[in-house]
């Protein structure tokens, strides 16, 4: 399972809005090889569902990864920060053994 944090939820509502995005739209987030400590998160709005797509849904916000993805995020969520010294999106990874400093990338 995938988690959306109120923050989170509240941030992609007004992304939704403010670039006219539709119903069909959802978050998708990967993994990939990459940044500081070997793995790094991609997020993104898609319309478009692939073969190999895990679906979740929570707190009224689907977001979809792929498989291999999937493995690295289980029980993850999203959350955001904003504020001066906010992060903006962020992942609160329960399988991330160590993050660097910006927090975009991790190991497990």
């Amino acid at each position: 399972m995938l988690f959306v944090a109120n923050s989170a939820k509240d941030r992609i509502r007004e992304i939704e809005k403010e670039d006219n995005l539709t119903k069909d739209h959802f978050v998708r987030v990967s993994v990939t090889s990459g940044g500081c400590s070997g793995l790094s998160y991609q997020m993104d709005f898609d319309n478009e569902s692939r073969p190999d797509d895990q679906v979740f849904e929570d707190n009224d916000v689907k977001i979809v990864t792929d498989l291999k993805s999937f493995l690295y995020l289980c029980n993850t969520t999203l959350e955001f920060s904003g504020g001066l010294n906010g992060k903006g999106f962020y992942f609160n990874n329960p399988n991330a053994s160590r993050t660097c400093g910006c927090g975009e990338s991790f190991a497990v």
